[in-house]
């Protein structure tokens, strides 16, 4: 008996190798994830993936886009939880993640900060959906949107970002004690912009 093989689409094959991308980003760094690394373990020709990705460039940064995109669906708040119990919440799907993923977070991060623009431009869209959230509950912290409080928002999640990726190769904290310090510390950054300044009524 014969079988059919099925043929994919384009998009679909595409996507594939996007996931085998971010997979592989669990064992090597960004720069280690070449075409030649990806066709390999894909079982197809290095010219094939060429017709997917024009260049080492471009491949690199759909992974990391596609890592972004990942981080940003397991980290949708439980809208039927109280503030403090759905940042928790998703802090904790945020701490997992990175847990699970520690090096295509770490290349996000790494090549923000290299100065290649899109992956810049990845890293801030990622950034900001994680605060855009918080900023939505704003009225249940009994806060305004103003730009004290945006500024003092992106303050904490640089905070998270630098004491997750901290915590995850030592673990001296558990990571209940983790989660709570992190929740924690939002409200107490933010209890400033709610008082008038200067004690002015």
């Amino acid at each position: 008996m014969s079988h059919t093989r099925v043929r994919l689409s384009p998009d679909t094959r595409r996507e594939q190798l996007l996931d085998l991308g971010v997979q592989l980003l669990g064992t090597r760094s960004l720069d280690e994830l070449s075409i030649d690394v990806l066709a390999e373990e894909a079982g197809i020709s290095r010219g094939l993936l060429y017709h997917y990705f024009r260049n080492k460039q471009e491949f690199h940064r759909a992974v990391v886009r596609r890592a972004a995109d990942d981080l940003i669906a397991v980290t949708v708040p439980d809208e039927t939880l109280d503030p403090i119990s759905r940042l928790t919440a998703a802090l904790a799907a945020y701490v997992d993640y990175v847990e699970h993923h520690f090096e295509p977070y770490t290349s996000l991060v790494r090549g923000a900060a290299s100065g290649d623009q899109l992956l810049r431009e990845i890293y801030e869209d990622a950034r900001t959906a994680l605060t855009g959230r918080i900023f939505e509950s704003l009225g249940e912290y009994g806060l305004d949107d103003t730009p004290a409080v945006r500024l003092l928002t992106n303050g904490w999640a640089a905070m998270v970002e630098e004491a997750v990726i901290a915590w995850v190769p030592d673990q001296q904290l558990s990571k209940d004690e983790l989660l709570s310090l992190l929740a924690a510390a939002l409200p107490a950054v933010l209890a400033p912009t709610a008082q008038p300044p200067n004690g002015s009524s």
